[in-house]
């Protein structure tokens, strides 16, 4: 196949592969679910699909991860914008602490976003991420893109439960439009130019088992308290492969 195409359908059934970018479906409401496919030179198409459970806008859940304050995710369904708030002392060592909006999901797939930080009080080592995780425990391997509170973006990663976190730092910082995508077993992470192009600045092979999940965190760096973040532009895509 050639060229790009993009289609819009209406489906009555609830399905798992979510796009959520308000300054790209601006009449669009959320009585029905939204599908989108987009095909691609190569042979991808990402699909995407509104959620119709307003509150949790593209994810199915939120939860708090490991020993911190109770966090929480407002969805701004006027705006389609994440108001997170986080604890936890860090995502770091055997064991993070943080909350998390996810859904659970399979295969190839990349998480796009804008993430903001408040104008003032930010902790530099708080965090910010787009996270692909095998499970919901403390200690569980994962992949994220991460932007701290100082600016300074990684791949951070651990490959085993329970076992130590590692990273690579972006050349560039500041960036607020960051994705990750996983293709098999390799994690990629994006910042994007002043332009808004995203470029490719680490990537890691890490295998995790069966459907994980991917979603949007916070953590605090701070183990008595709490840190708010804003994401928007939020896109979740699925990418399956056809033949040419």
């Amino acid at each position: 196949m050639t060229g790009c195409f993009l289609t819009y359908f209406w489906n009555p059934t609830p399905g798992h592969f979510i796009y959520s970018d308000p300054t790209f479906m601006t009449n669009i409401r959320f009585g029905f679910n939204l599908i989108i496919a987009v095909a691609f030179a190569g042979g991808l198409v990402a699909y995407g699909q509104q959620n119709s459970s307003a509150h949790q806008g593209v994810f199915a859940g939120s939860t708090d991860v490991g020993a911190t304050q109770k966090g929480s995710t407002v969805y701004d369904q006027a705006n389609w914008v994440y108001h997170v708030t986080g604890g936890g002392a860090d995502m770091w060592g055997a064991a993070d602490a943080f909350h998390f909006s996810w859904v659970r999901m399979s295969g190839d797939a990349s998480l796009t976003a804008d993430v903001e930080f408040p104008s003032s009080g930010v902790i530099p080592l708080e965090k910010a991420v787009l996270i692909f995780r095998q499970s919901l425990d403390p200690g569980s391997p994962y992949a994220d893109v991460a932007i701290h509170g100082d600016g300074h973006i990684t791949l951070q990663y651990r490959v085993v439960a329970g076992g130590k976190t590692e990273d690579v730092t972006a050349p560039k910082a500041g960036s607020n439009r960051l994705r990750i995508e996983r293709k098999g077993d390799q994690f990629t992470t994006y910042t994007s130019d002043s332009d808004g192009k995203l470029t490719a600045f680490s990537s890691y092979t890490l295998k995790m088992e069966g459907p994980v999940y991917v979603g949007i965190g916070v953590c605090a760096h701070n183990a008595d308290g709490t840190a708010a973040v804003t994401f928007s532009k939020v896109i979740l895509q699925q990418f399956t492969r056809t033949e040419p």
